[in-house]
C-alpha cells in the first residue's frame, strides 16, 4: 500500500519563500509550473524582494525572468534556455557560467545556498519512495541541501530509476497536480540537417558509446545509424530519437564498460511516448549530473563518441557554442565535460556538427569569431568537424591545414572570402586546395 501524505495548495506551499531566499527549480520538463505561477503571484503583490532563482534549462513559461519582476526576482541560472534568452540578453536576467558537471557542486560545496527547492515527483510507492522522473541533474544536490523541499506529486511523471529515486522523508511540503508534463515535439531534419546526420553517422563505429543532444541534427544522426551494431548511450540528455534504435536492438549497450545494457542520462525531454518508455523501465537510469558528466566516468567507456554543435568555428578550429558575439545564446552546458571524457576514452572521438551557414545565409565558418564571442571546447581536443558539405579530420593538423580543410566544408558562397582571409593571415605560403 502506498504511503500517505498531507497536501497543501501551490499558493500555500510558496508562502515559505521570503526576501533574499535562493530558490532552485527542477529542470526541463520537470519544472513545476503550478509552483512557478504561485510564486510569481506572490511576486506581483510584492510580498518579497531579491529572491534568487537558480535552474538549468527549463521548459514552459519563466515569468520570473521578465522586466516586470525587477527587484523581486534575481534570475541567476546555470544555462540560458530559450524561455529566458531575451531576458538575459536584455539584462533583466543573469547567468552563472559553470560546467554542467559542476552545477551540483555549487550546492554540495556551499558555493550557493539553497533555501527552497521546487520539484515534481511520482506518487509514492508502497515503501515510501518517489521518483523525480525525467530530471536529476543538479536538483538532487539542491534537495539534499535545501532548507525546504516542495514537491508536486504528479501521476504524469514517469517513474524512472537511478539517482532519481528519493525517500518521502526528504520532502517537507507536498502539493498535488495532474497537469501533463511538458512535451517537446520531434524535430524533423531538413535537407541540410539530414546531410549532416549522414556524414556524422559514417564516422561512428559499431560498439561506440554515444553522447548527443536533442534536436534535428541529433535526430538526423540517429536516423542514419540503423545499420550499426551494439551502440550504447551515456549522455546528459536524450529524446525520442533513440527509441527506434532501441526497439531494433541497434542501441543495446552490450559493449558498455559501465552500466552495461542501460541508457544513462541526467535528464530527458520529448513526447509522451518517451516518458512512457522511461516509466518503470530498469534499462534507463537517470543519474546525478556529477556522475553522468564526470570526464573520469565518461572516459571509462570505450569508443566514447561525443557529438556536439557550435554557433561558429574560426579557420583555426576555435569553437564558439555559447554566445553570438557578446549576446549569450546558451551556456557552457556539458560540452567540455564530454569533449574531455571522449578525448580520454580508448578509441574515443569528438565530433562538432553544424550547418555551414545560418538561416540568414551568414557563414558559420569564419576567419575570426565575432567580437566578444565566448570560446568553447578546446580546438586541440576536436577530431572531426562536419557540415552538410562533408566531414574533415582536424586532430593533429597545423593551422594552415585546418584552414584549408575548414574552407572546403564551408558554404560555397563564402569559400572565396575565407580563402582571401586565410591568405592575408598566412601569406603567400597558404595555397587553397580542395579537400581530398
Amino acid at each position: 500500500m502506498a504511503k500517505t501524505y498531507s497536501t497543501v495548495t501551490p499558493s500555500e506551499a510558496v508562502k515559505v519563500i521570503k526576501s533574499g531566499d535562493h530558490i532552485h527549480i527542477s529542470s526541463v520538463s520537470a519544472a513545476p509550473q503550478c509552483l512557478i505561477q504561485a510564486m510569481c503571484e506572490r511576486g506581483k503583490n510584492r510580498e518579497f524582494c531579491n529572491v534568487y532563482i537558480h535552474h538549468l534549462h527549463t521548459e514552459g513559461p519563466a515569468p520570473y525572468a521578465s522586466e516586470e519582476f525587477a527587484g523581486v526576482f534575481r534570475h541567476d541560472a546555470f544555462f540560458v534556455g530559450k524561455n529566458v534568452r531575451k531576458a538575459v540578453q536584455s539584462g533583466y536576467a543573469d547567468y552563472i557560467p559553470v560546467n554542467l558537471v559542476d552545477t551540483q557542486k555549487l550546492y554540495r560545496d556551499k558555493v550557493l545556498p539553497c533555501d527552497v527547492v521546487m520539484i515534481q515527483v511520482t506518487p509514492p510507492d508502497e515503501h515510501g519512495f518517489v521518483s523525480m522522473g525525467t530530471s536529476v541533474d543538479a536538483t538532487l544536490a539542491a534537495v539534499e541541501n535545501a532548507h525546504t523541499v516542495i514537491a508536486v506529486v504528479n501521476p504524469n511523471v514517469p517513474r524512472s530509476f537511478g539517482d532519481s529515486v528519493i525517500p518521502m522523508s526528504m520532502i517537507d511540503i507536498f502539493v498535488e497536480d495532474d497537469t501533463p508534463i511538458h512535451e517537446a515535439p520531434i524535430a524533423e531534419p531538413d535537407q541540410v540537417q539530414d546531410a549532416i546526420g549522414r556524414h556524422v553517422a559514417e564516422l561512428i563505429a559499431d560498439g561506440a558509446c554515444l553522447q548527443m543532444g536533442i534536436g534535428a541534427i541529433p535526430n538526423a544522426v540517429l536516423k542514419h545509424l540503423e545499420n550499426h551494431k551494439n551502440l550504447g548511450i551515456h549522455t546528459e540528455m536524450f529524446s525520442d530519437g533513440v527509441l527506434p534504435l532501441i526497439e531494433k536492438g541497434v542501441i543495446n549497450g552490450a559493449n558498455k564498460v559501465l552500466n552495461r545494457s542501460r541508457v544513462v542520462s541526467t535528464f530527458a525531454m520529448g513526447t509522451k511516448k518517451l516518458y512512457d518508455f522511461i516509466d518503470n523501465n530498469a534499462s534507463v537510469r537517470i543519474m546525478d549530473v556529477g556522475y553522468t558528466n564526470d570526464p573520469r566516468i565518461i572516459a571509462q567507456q570505450t569508443k566514447m563518441t561525443a557529438i556536439n554543435s557550435a554557433l561558429e568555428i574560426d579557420i583555426t578550429g576555435q569553437i564558439c557554442a555559447e554566445s553570438i558575439g557578446t549576446k549569450f545564446f546558451s551556456g557552457i552546458g556539458g560540452q567540455l565535460d564530454f569533449v574531455t571524457g571522449a578525448a580520454l576514452s580508448k578509441g574515443g572521438m569528438n565530433i562538432m556538427a553544424m550547418p555551414s551557414a545560418t538561416n540568414k545565409g551568414e557563414s558559420k565558418i569564419v576567419n575570426t569569431l565575432k567580437e566578444g564571442a565566448i570560446g568553447g571546447a578546446p580546438r586541440s581536443m576536436i577530431h572531426w568537424i562536419v557540415t552538410e558539405y562533408g566531414a574533415i579530420y582536424v586532430y593533429g593538423k597545423s593551422l594552415q591545414e585546418r584552414a584549408k580543410l575548414l574552407i572546403s566544408i564551408a558554404h560555397p558562397n563564402h569559400q572565396e572570402e575565407l580563402e582571401k582571409a586565410a591568405f592575408e593571415r598566412y601569406g603567400s605560403h597558404f595555397v587553397y586546395i580542395e579537400k581530398s
